[in-house]
């Protein structure tokens, strides 16, 4: 098992945000998708993360820790989002359905 550095979990500048696992973006502030993880929307709280992530048109999504200072990334959770069909497609139905 690999362990973590407790001075790494209480960086300051760590980051928890949503990935969608199949485009690998990062879920922007602004409700759009990002490639930077920079611009990615920060989340206090893991679970707030994933709550956000399972309202998110998308299919599989990772919560993921990143530390800025050393550029690491660690994969918190997962789970798949309203998108989500058993090959992992958005539907037309979930469209539908988020936008009533």
């Amino acid at each position: 098992m690999r362990l973590v550095s407790a001075n790494l979990l209480n960086s300051s500048s760590m980051n928890i945000l949503i990935e969608n696992a199949e485009s690998l973006e990062y879920l922007a502030g602004n409700g759009e998708w990002t490639k930077n993880v920079a611009k990615g929307k920060n989340f206090e709280a893991t679970g707030n993360a994933f709550k956000t992530a399972k309202q998110e048109l998308i299919g599989k999504f990772n919560i993921v820790a990143y530390i800025a200072e050393s550029k690491q990334f660690i994969n918190l959770d997962h789970g798949r989002g309203k998108g989500s069909t058993e090959n992992g497609d958005v539907t037309s139905e979930a469209v539908a359905a988020a936008q009533a």
